[in-house]
């Protein structure tokens, strides 16, 4: 019997290189997931969180068109009200303490001061439930004092998210811990896939039980799902702590913590309130229907921001380690690759949004695809982010809070100056350009900020990448 020859002995050139190309690839790839240096790690934790942001952006746009379907429009848009009320109060509430452990959780690691690193892990979080529990009395009091002043159809909703409020702070603040050990899963499996399928959960089976459900009903799924993500994260992140962290007497350094995080909090305050003030605005102006059109308009976005997320979780402490190290090569090396990561992955997903925003809007209701016309002005100031990557983690890793603080004050005033000028004149057209038109002047200040501040070209276009 003759010997049958190998099947790439006939195969022609074209065929050989094709399979040449797959093996090139298929090495390409197991090379990402089993080299150890910070670049493919940091490619690694950012491709993680993509993924599992981009799968809850999934999930999170059928909650959103589920719950647009079952409460209708007017109860949709007060529901969206209270749950953007709910994310600028409770990320306000950590004051900047996360990032602050993002940078000092790696300079006590690298330096072996064991009993500073217990100390802001352990510390941050108990800080975190106090912060909370104090908004939560705070803000029902205000309530009490000042509810008149609120339309009543707002009021119930938003007594009912002050109750998750310090398991909502504790989340944020253990979200950066599990970052910084680059424990993605950790960090956002919980709050942004099992979360969303929760409240599913919830007012699905209120829906099949009583065949309606309305903002008061959604409220009470949001409080469920926090709570329940809140404890089992807390509970797992404690067990991988104890297995990484060496056991030490706590030592605390509140003075250096706060005084580093004071910039910081501005920073992310003004940011958070950036990017929420024209859903408040409007709610003065609009009625909860054209509210709710424009939060569907912005929750169809979703994905774009999820990139610049990813690629911050898993190079801010890098940005940190590299500038502790004064390893100037490898810090502008890493910034000109964040860069890359964040601008051509965002604007894949830019594309894709806009060609299949109207068919996405219409699963909202038919009512939704009026918002269309908002995405073509909301991605301008997306876009404008991504040129620049994470600049202003890059900023507040390397010592520049103050000044990124600055810019993110101003860039908010504009914004609270476009929205109120605008909202009046154009409705809905004017929110979305207030906040493009501010996101676009803060991503100019950001990367002239970098470069006069830290010598770093930030801009997707620099010469030498």
């Amino acid at each position: 019997m003759s010997e049958i020859a190998p099947s790439n002995q006939h195969d022609g050139p074209a065929e050989r290189r094709r399979t040449g190309r797959i093996a090139r690839t298929r090495r390409l790839v197991f090379g990402i997931l089993r080299a150890r240096t910070d670049r493919t790690l940091a490619q690694r934790t950012a491709f993680l969180a993509f993924f599992i942001r981009a799968s809850s952006a999934a999930i999170a746009l059928v909650l959103q068109i589920l719950l647009a379907r079952w409460l209708g429009t007017h109860e949709y848009g007060v529901f969206a009200f209270a749950f953007v009320t709910l994310v600028i109060v409770g990320g306000l509430l950590p004051i900047g303490i996360p990032t602050v452990g993002q940078r000092f959780i790696a300079e006590y690691t690298e330096n072996g001061q064991s009993g500073l690193l217990r100390g802001i892990l352990d510390g941050s979080r108990l800080l975190m439930v106090a912060i909370g529990t104090a908004a939560s009395l705070l803000g029902a009091a205000g309530l009490w004092l000042f509810g008149d002043l609120i339309d009543s159809s707002y009021l119930l909703p938003l007594y009912l998210i002050l109750t998750c409020l310090p398991i909502y702070a504790l989340v944020e603040v253990q979200d950066g811990i599990a970052r910084n050990y680059s424990w993605i899963d950790l960090a956002l499996a919980l709050p942004y896939l099992m979360r969303p399928l929760t409240i599913i959960a919830i007012v699905g089976a209120t829906m099949l039980a009583t065949g309606r459900a309305d903002a008061i009903t959604a409220s009470y799924a949001l409080i469920g799902a926090i709570w329940i993500t809140g404890v089992i994260q807390t509970v797992l992140l404690e067990i991988r702590l104890r297995r990484e962290v060496p056991r030490a007497q706590r030592a605390y350094a509140w003075k250096s913590w706060m005084v580093t995080a004071m910039p910081i909090f501005l920073v992310e305050s003004f940011y958070m309130l950036l990017t929420n003030t024209d859903v408040l605005v409007l709610s003065i102006y609009e009625d909860p229907d054209k509210v709710g059109i424009y939060y569907a308009a912005v929750k169809v976005l979703a994905l774009i921001s999820f990139v610049p997320f990813a690629v911050t979780a898993a190079s801010a402490h890098k940005f940190a380690e590299y500038g502790a190290h004064g390893d100037r090569d490898k810090l502008e090396s890493f910034v000109r690759d964040t860069v890359t990561w964040t601008f051509w992955p965002a604007l894949g997903a830019t594309l894709a949004m806009l060609a299949a925003g109207k068919p996405l809007l219409w699963l909202f209701g038919p009512e939704f695809v009026d918002g269309y016309p908002l995405l073509f002005v909301l991605v301008l100031g997306l876009m404008a982010r991504a040129t620049v990557g994470p600049v202003d983690r890059v900023l507040n890793m390397l010592g520049q809070q103050n000044y990124c603080a600055m810019i993110y004050a101003g860039a908010f005033a504009l914004n609270l100056a476009l929205n109120f000028t605008l909202i009046p004149l154009f409705g809905l057209a004017g929110a979305a350009w207030a906040t493009s038109l501010a996101l676009i002047a803060e991503s100019i200040l950001l990367f002239h900020a970098a470069r006069t501040r830290l010598g770093l070209h930030v801009f997707i276009l620099d010469r030498k990448r």
